[in-house]
């Protein structure tokens, strides 16, 4: 309230002010990222990293099915293709194999996922692009404060994008970010963000009149929604120790029932620090997670599915009608099952979170 309160009495309510630059400044010196801008959403930032790569008509890109719409949508609107991928059973994240196997000639880029805070497995997807000459786009929306071999997710392909949304770990309602690997494009990216101008350059003194010099939008947030997203910012680490705990609290006490078959549990990567954005179970099969979910809900336990996958859907279906079956894909998104996970959650409601699910399998098995 504190930095609201300041923002408002400043009269620059509007962007690319001091709290939308602490932000960024932030950003880059706790990750270790060359060049943060700040956008009104991660949707946002996708958008602007398939300009910087000069996506468009007869070009494809491999995405994940098993993530959010704006991933494809992204690429989409550009007039390139989404080339459905599937996912890795054991993380969820975009299955380096299938992505080399959907590798052509109209290839332009890869869009990896890190699914629930959880890096994918950059080093052989930086491989494939290197081999093949193809630009890397992060969608990190989920993985704010998380690593891969020790480097900050976001900060490893060519562009990188955070949400802030009011579901993520740190959030401001609706809010966004891109990260810039590639000092080559920072001066591109501000004039696409400034829509299309270079007015970015007029204000550091580097020209006497800005004007419309390319392609772009308005891709500025508000600075109201940077001065409230400041202080998550600041409160980063403290916020993933707690998420961690609660979700180290899950693991331990739902290990019996992975252990007896009924259900298993996330899987971290020993190279990769998660920032344990959500906590999910896999059940057995689509309708064992269908009778858990009601079973749930009917006491008042927010437990809920994700993602349908992409290449099922109508657009999906329309954008690219020769895609093929995803078996690990469309199998999992039928028997996953998201479990309360927020800063405030008590051992209490924990507990009960736990108990009802022991309940439901007992009474399965009896």
């Amino acid at each position: 309230m504190e930095y609201l309160t300041d923002a408002v009495s400043s009269v620059r309510i509007g962007s690319d002010g001091p709290y939308t630059q602490k932000c960024a400044q932030l950003l880059q010196e706790r990750l270790g990222i060359q060049r943060i801008l700040m956008t009104p959403s991660c949707t946002a930032a996708l958008e602007m990293a398939v300009m910087l790569c000069d996506l468009g008509p007869g070009d494809e890109v491999i995405v994940p099915s098993y993530t959010f719409v704006s991933t494809a949508l992204a690429v989409a609107r550009s007039g390139a293709r989404p080339i459905f991928a599937d996912i890795d059973p054991q993380t969820l994240n975009m299955d380096p194999t299938d992505v080399a196997s959907l590798i052509g000639p109209s290839t332009r880029a890869i869009l990896p996922v890190h699914y629930a805070g959880v890096g994918c497995d950059m080093t052989t997807i930086n491989e494939l692009a290197q081999q093949h000459g193809l630009k890397v786009i992060e969608d990190a929306a989920q993985a704010v404060n998380s690593t891969y071999q020790e480097q900050a997710l976001g900060g490893i392909g060519h562009l990188g994008t955070f949400s802030f949304h009011e579901s993520k770990n740190l959030g401001c309602g609706e809010g966004g970010a891109l990260a810039i690997n590639d000092a080559e494009w920072i001066d591109r990216a501000e004039i696409i963000r400034d829509k299309g101008t270079n007015r970015r350059q007029f204000f550091d003194g580097k020209i006497d009149k800005y004007t419309w010099v390319d392609w772009g939008s308005s891709f500025l947030p508000s600075e109201l929604t940077c001065a409230f997203l400041y202080a998550q910012l600041q409160q980063m680490d403290e916020i993933t120790r707690r998420r961690k705990s609660i979700c180290e609290y899950y693991q331990q006490r739902l290990a019996p029932l992975e252990q007896s078959g009924h259900l298993r549990l996330p899987e971290i990567p020993a190279d990769c620090q998660s920032n344990y954005h959500l906590f999910h179970v896999i059940t057995r099969d689509a309708a064992t997670r269908a009778a858990l979910m009601k079973h749930l809900n009917d006491q008042e336990i927010h437990a809920v599915f994700h993602y349908v996958p992409l290449h099922t859907s109508p657009m999906g279906q329309q954008l690219s009608p020769q895609t093929r079956s995803l078996p690990v894909t469309e199998s999992l998104s039928a028997q996953l099952l998201r479990l309360p996970l927020f800063y405030e959650i008590t051992d209490a409601q924990q507990d009960r979170v736990v108990g009802e699910i022991e309940k439901f399998f007992s009474a399965s098995t009896a």
